[in-house]
């Protein structure tokens, strides 16, 4: 998947914009199932991508599934409309703000941890990425913030190295996967561009290519592989606001 590409996929809904409020609407809910869905299934949630939608849109539990997994999904979901609130606003990226996001993640599962930095160390099932001491998140998130504030790249290489960089830094005990990929789609929306979706099928490939970066050094297949994500989103879109 090239930029070009997607810049084109972009120009085009461009054009489409303002889109017809009800179109509007319908995509913000199908987005806001789908992401809540995928992104809390990659770390374990066993919630079907229906039973996803009774939780988030018609306030009903489903029956075999904990407490937990049903926290998850809410809790996502008031993470999600965080977001769009603060895109709404204009609000620029801040410590403070990649802070609250994990708060908002954590807050009915593990309060005591909610939006606090990990105080110890910490290794990765899995992998042969070792994140750094305790010590050195809080600068290291500041870093990040920074770097990404100044960043001239292409939206969708900057949104995914935002979420690569947040993932090796891995800084708290939990909800560091799904607190990256809302901060990604952050970057995504700020920019104009729809909420990106890492599906749970692609599982395998999205870790081999953040072990790949955090280990190697080689961003290459993470950023295609959000870049994949981006298009999906950008042309489902257009085949729903009719410019397909």
């Amino acid at each position: 998947m090239t930029f070009e590409r997607i810049d084109e996929l972009k120009r085009r809904l461009d054009a489409l914009r303002p889109l017809p409020p009800a179109i509007a609407a319908r995509l913000r809910e199908h987005c806001l199932v789908e992401w809540t869905h995928h992104s809390t299934a990659l770390e374990g949630n066993t919630l079907s991508l229906v039973e996803t939608r009774v939780v988030l849109l018609d306030g009903l539990t489903v029956g075999g599934k904990t407490l937990r997994e049903h926290l998850e999904i809410v809790d996502h979901r008031d993470a999600v409309e965080y977001l769009e609130a603060c895109v709404r606003e204009a609000l620029p990226l801040t410590e403070a703000f990649v802070r609250e996001v994990h708060r908002l993640v954590l807050k009915g599962t593990w309060p005591e941890e909610a939006g606090r930095y990990r105080r110890s160390g910490v290794v990765i099932a899995g992998s042969r990425h070792a994140p750094p001491p305790p010590a050195l998140v809080s600068a290291l998130v500041r870093d990040l913030v920074e770097e990404h504030n100044r960043s001239q790249a292409h939206p969708v290489e900057k949104a995914a190295v935002l979420h690569w960089r947040l993932a090796y830094v891995h800084p708290f005990a939990d909800g560091n996967g799904r607190t990256a990929r809302l901060l990604m789609n952050f970057s995504l929306m700020r920019d104009g561009y729809p909420p990106a979706v890492i599906r749970k099928e692609w599982r395998k490939e999205y870790l081999e290519a953040l072990e790949e970066a955090s280990v190697n050094g080689n961003l290459g297949p993470f950023v295609g592989l959000v870049a994949e994500a981006a298009a999906e989103s950008l042309e489902l879109w257009l085949r729903t606001a009719g410019g397909a």
